[in-house]
This record gives C-alpha cells, structure tokens and sequence, in this order.
C-alpha cells in the first residue's frame, strides 16, 4: 500500500495489498492460488506501512530518541499479540461460521449487528482520517516548496496549506465519483517503490548530514510526550482490518504467526532508524513532515513531489470504504454522488483546519487506531474464549482493554490540546 492503508470494511473485501490473488467468494476452487512465506511477508509490510513513517523523526524530537525507538518495539509487539488475536478468534469460530472474510465479519459473529456496526464505524473513522492526513501531507508539501498566499491570513480557510487544498478540492470530487476504481489499483504498487525509495533517499540524506553536523538530541521526554509518541508510533503500525484477509491467503497457516512476527520486527527496525536518522539529522529543527528538512535540490523536490501525487490519487481509493458503508446505512447500497461529494468536503475542511501533519498523526493513533487496533481485538477474543485461556490469558485481555481505553482517553486529551496550542500560535 506504500502510503496508504487501507482496511476491508464489513461490507466489501476490498484488495489492500497488490501482491494478494484476486478471487471471486467461492473460496478454495480450481485456480485459487495461496499466498507463499515471502508473498505473505510483503503483503504485510503493504498494508502497515504508510504515510505515518514520515512523521517519526519528528515525533522522536519531541519524545526522545532512546524513548522513540523503545515505543515503537513496545507497539509493534503489542500490535502483533492484537492481531493474533483476531486470527485466533477466527479460526475457534470457523466451525459455526466459516465465511468470516473481514474485521466487521468477525465483529458481527461475536457480538451480532453491533459489533459490525462499531467495527465499520471505527474503520470509516480511520480511512477518512488517514484520508485527511493525506491532503495535510501535500498541501503543507506544496506550501513548503511553492509559498503562496498572505502570510499572515485571517483565517486558516485561507491559509497557503488552504489554497492548495481549495486547488485540489474540484479534481477530488470528480476522481471521488467513479463508481470504479480499477483504473487506479496499480498506482499502489507504484507507491510503494516511490516509499521506499523516499525512504532511502531521506536517509541518505539524513546521514550525510549528521557527518557534517551533529546537533545536541535528547534520549528521553516525560509523559505527555510519550503519549504524543505513543499515538503516533499506533497510527504509523496501524493494519489490524488487513489481518484477516492476510491470513486466509497464506498458503501455510501454521507458519503464518512467524512470518507476521518477522515482518512486523522488520517494520520496527525500519522506523526505528527513520526515526532515530532523521532526529539526530536536524535535531530540534526537525519538521513534522521530513521530507521538508531536505531543502530544494531537484532530488528532493522530485521525491516530495512523486510522494503527493501517488496520495492524491490514493485518496480516492481510500475513501472507498467509507462510500460503501455510508451508502449502506444511508442510501440502501444505491450510488450517491452527493454523499461522496459531502464526505470529500468534510475531509478536505477537516485538512485545512488541523495546522499539524504529526500533531493530527497522534490524535487518530491516539484515538481510533487505539481502540481499532487494541481494544476490540482483546474484547472479542475475551468473548469467544472466556475462562479457557486460563487466568494469564485472561489478565491479558482486561489488561489491553482497560490500559488501550486509558491510553486512548489520555492520548487524545495530550494531542487535542497540542493540536489547540499549535492553533493558537
């Protein structure tokens, strides 16, 4: 998914990751072929990584690089524990249910039509969220290399990161009423070479300008900027409604728990470095998007530039389950342009209005990935298996739940106040 992720709602199964076979819902039948170790490696590595990578260096000036890297290893294993969880959940509920193929599938087998409704509500939150992050991403991009605009604007509708966003606003709502994206699917195998080659281009840069010059860091910050840290580092592992669908494609489900652990370490290892480079680069002069400390080489405007344009057309592709869902609920599954339209401008308004990109980062990590990503995980396995866990089994899931509902009251409450004081400024 390069810089996008996106989750299968209840609704559709809706294909993230490019390297997974393309089929129909007959299931196993002739020409069905199942995803390989290294297949199944790469197809996670697709659907977590994103664009909360570059928003790390940042947010490791502010928590500390000993605290950063440590956050990230601490969330990348509870990660894996949650959507272990969920594979568990599915295959003790395959006997009475075998066609659970999504998140909402399985919240809807454990808890009826509730809990698909807070699993497709939680989903919708997130893509329209990592949606808005998108066009913070490119306005503040486009603002940084092409400054345009009062600089003192009397309101943040007409900011330079606004301008661009009200510029880009008309093309999102024609690209946001094809009924079909196909066209667009292979934009996301292209995105994740443009990432990784983002990625090595910032570290490269990165190092060459720690060698020439090593600016005073800090190991570690206090609590309200681990919580800042926290939130980001769950948005930037956050997956959890690709699990599933992973899982049912590998060839080898023994062997799945391993290849999942070794892929999510990889990813752990990558952002650690990332992040860690890029604050021992720039130190407190780190920007909240990286890529704007590179300065405006033609590499680098060539690599912030390719990053814009694959989200640009990856919004619209994100956004799709967010149609399906509120076309479900609010036009019986009927295509409706102006519900699209409505939604794009809601999102779009929502980029104008958070100043930012890794401020916006911690609040929906802090917030939905939390509950996403931790809390309903441990809740649904604590239904379907009870006291047959066994008493460590079970102070493991309350202990999710009750530490995951802390941290996403705390965690919200630290960035909606960072977000509010970054406003004021």
């Amino acid at each position: 998914m390069g810089l996008h992720k996106e989750a299968s709602s209840s609704s559709s199964r809706l294909d993230a990751a490019p390297l997974l076979p393309h089929h129909g819902h007959g299931g196993g039948g002739a020409g069905h072929h199942l995803s390989s170790q290294p297949k199944t490696f790469a197809n996670v590595f697709i659907a977590v990584v994103g664009s909360g990578v570059l928003g790390l260096p940042y947010t490791f000036s502010r928590t500390g690089w000993v605290a950063g890297s440590v956050l990230l290893l601490a969330v990348a294993a509870l990660t894996f524990h949650c959507m272990m969880l969920l594979v568990a959940c599915r295959r003790r509920l395959a006997y009475d249910h075998p066609k659970i193929a999504s998140f909402g599938d399985l919240g809807a087998a454990v808890c009826g039509p509730a809990g698909r409704h807070v699993v497709d509500a939680m989903l919708v939150l997130s893509q329209a969220s990592f949606c808005v992050g998108y066009l913070i991403f490119i306005s503040n991009t486009m603002a940084h290399l092409y400054p345009v605009g009062d600089s003192s604007p009397s309101s943040p509708l007409l900011t330079a990161k606004a301008i661009f966003i009200w510029v880009m606003l008309p093309f999102q709502l024609g690209l946001n009423s094809i009924k079909t994206l196909t066209l667009l699917a292979p934009l996301s195998i292209f995105a994740d070479v443009v990432d990784l080659g983002a990625m090595g281009v910032v570290l490269g840069q990165d190092v060459s300008t720690w060698l020439a010059n090593k600016p005073p860091v800090f190991a570690s910050a206090g609590p309200t900027e681990i919580l800042y840290g926290l939130g980001v580092a769950v948005y930037a592992f956050e997956g959890i409604g690709m699990v599933l669908p992973l899982e049912a494609e590998a060839a080898d489900k023994r062997k799945f728990g391993g290849t999942l652990a070794l892929s999510m370490a990889f990813i752990a290892v990558m952002y650690g470095l990332f992040g860690a480079m890029g604050y021992l680069a720039f130190g407190a002069a780190t920007r909240d998007i990286i890529t704007t400390n590179l300065g405006t080489g033609w590499l680098s405007v060539a690599v912030q530039l390719g990053l814009c344009i694959n989200l640009f057309f990856t919004m619209p592709v994100m956004m799709n389950p967010v149609y399906e869902v509120a076309e479900r609920l609010l036009c019986r599954k009927r295509y409706a342009w102006w519900l699209r339209w409505l939604l794009v401008m809601v999102v779009g308004l929502m980029a104008m209005l958070v100043p930012n990109f890794a401020d916006f980062l911690s609040l929906v990590g802090s917030s939905v990935c939390v509950l996403l990503g931790f809390v309903l995980p441990a809740a649904f396995h604590l239904k379907v298996f009870g006291a047959e866990v066994g008493w460590p089994g079970l102070a493991g899931d309350v202990a999710v739940i009750v530490v995951g509902t802390a941290l996403a009251v705390s965690g919200t409450w630290t960035s909606l106040a960072q977000i509010f004081s970054s406003s004021d400024v």
